[in-house]
């Protein structure tokens, strides 16, 4: 068989990912102070975009000045030539303060000098080492050991090692650590739970040594099924040993976290839900993503330039300004867009609160809106609501549905908050199995199964009925 080339041509439907279509899909996940750094950092390396100010809106919307007199029209006017070189010296020179001598001018510390800084938990070890001990050997062995104590109060290195570290014997390190114990937050410089602890019981106004023993032999056992053996074994009144345990209850097993430097960081959510006299609507939130336009300078320069060099570049930053503005006005649509479906479909939920929540799915808000499931997971993605019900993540709304006697579904959330609900409302010295629970929860039309239960209550790091049983 004779083997033969031929040149056939063929039209075949392909989806191509150009970078600008990528560019556009990867705009969808961010969360907005991350549309806002990459805004800026596209702005820094293309100089044809440009931030919109307010100032600029005032600008374009103010009125044209009147003209000139036309006295002043006829008359001569000098023009200085705009290569002309500024002074630079006799500038600085008159922005100096006048009602002050150069000798006696200080300078303004800088804003970062300002700012208030809380002290951290190493910083107020280190605080009060500096208080208690005087020799510089001292200091350095137990700035090793607070250098080894981690944010949550405890001790993360041996003695051993810490020893090899300061060059001194193991003995300086225990004198050292029992100093550190004894300092703020109570029981920090901790080894385990257990130390933990004591550091804290002993340190309390009046000892209890009951509560000491406690912890020394039975830390593990300190349940409510396990007191009336260990009150036996004392040979002690189970009243005291429930005294003990609820001294016990009252410490801090991390005390380091008393002292933390950390900000908390606040969510703002994205859209907003405004209830109106037709029912609800929402509004975006565009705060900290600076507003873009072409810069007009740069905009003339491609109009007339003819170099081919200079034309060329003008072109494919302007093309990049113009397909980044239409990206970012483009997920602001489809934000609002997902917005507006889930409002629509979850308006029981607005209403009423979590008992109403309906389950839904991707596909759900997908079919809505006419847009792909993808695109709707994209656009989901850390991005947050204010609801009257609460702040939400937009995530939240998506979830399985649990099927009632009635024939409807129950939301998975909704079926949680029922099991939170009924071990609320349950006896203490008889909780229900999850076993029970079936039947109970069976009563209120929601038929779930009792893997299903175990498998939530977990979720909701809720013990089983064994341990949240209370004997006194």
């Amino acid at each position: 068989m004779a083997m033969e080339m031929r040149l056939n041509l063929k039209m075949v439907p392909k989806l191509v990912m150009t970078p600008m279509l990528q560019q556009a899909i990867k705009l969808l996940p961010l969360a907005r102070l991350e549309l806002a750094q990459l805004v800026r950092q596209e702005i820094t390396e293309n100089p044809i975009l440009e931030e919109l100010l307010d100032d600029d809106d005032e600008k374009e919307t103010a009125e044209e000045p009147e003209a000139a007199p036309a006295e002043a029209e006829s008359a001569p006017a000098e023009q200085e030539p705009l290569n002309q070189e500024l002074d630079w010296d006799n500038f600085i020179q008159s922005n100096i303060d006048r009602g002050s001598s150069v000798d006696s001018y200080t300078e303004n510390p800088s804003i970062e000098a300002t700012f208030k800084k809380d002290p951290s938990l190493a910083d107020h070890l280190h605080w009060q080492l500096n208080l208690s001990v005087q020799s510089e050997a001292d200091k350095f062995l137990g700035a090793c050991i607070i250098g080894n104590i981690q944010n949550d109060g405890y001790l993360c290195a041996g003695l051993e090692e810490i020893a090899g570290i300061a060059g001194c014997s193991i003995e300086e390190v225990r004198r050292m650590l029992a100093v550190i114990q004894g300092f703020e937050p109570t029981g920090v410089a901790a080894s385990s739970l257990q130390e933990c602890l004591l550091i804290q019981l002993k340190a309390l106004p009046e000892r209890d040594h009951l509560a000491e023993k406690l912890v020394e032999s039975y830390l593990d056992r300190l349940e409510d099924r396990f007191l009336q053996k260990i009150a036996s074994e004392l040979n002690v009144h189970i009243e005291k040993v429930l005294s003990a345990v609820q001294t016990i209850r009252t410490l801090d097993p991390k005390p380091g976290l008393q002292i933390n430097s950390e900000q908390i960081d606040y969510v703002t959510p994205d859209i907003t839900v405004i209830r109106t006299a037709e029912g609800y609507d929402i509004a975006l939130n565009d705060e900290g993503v600076p507003r873009l336009r072409i810069n007009p300078f740069y905009h003339d320069m491609l109009t007339h330039t003819q170099e081919g060099q200079t034309r060329e570049y003008l072109e494919n930053k302007y093309r990049s300004a113009l397909w980044l503005i239409k990206s970012i006005d483009q997920r602001r649509q489809t934000i609002h867009k997902v917005g507006k479906s889930i409002v629509k479909l979850q308006k029981e939920f607005l209403d009423h609160g979590l008992s109403y929540l309906k389950p839904m799915v991707l596909k759900d808000v997908a079919r809505d809106i006419g847009m792909h499931e993808s695109t709707v997971s994209r656009i989901t993605t850390n991005k947050y609501i204010d609801t009257p019900q609460g702040i939400f993540e937009l995530k939240f709304f998506f979830h399985s549905g649990i099927k009632s006697y009635m024939g409807n579904s129950l939301s998975s959330i909704r079926v949680k908050n029922m099991i939170k609900e009924v071990i609320t409302e349950e006896d203490p010295q008889r909780p229900y199995t999850d076993d029970e629970m079936v039947q109970v929860l069976m009563r209120k039309n929601a038929k779930i199964a009792r893997r299903t239960i175990t498998k939530y209550r977990k979720e909701l790091n809720i013990p089983p009925a064994s341990k949240r049983k209370k004997i006194f």
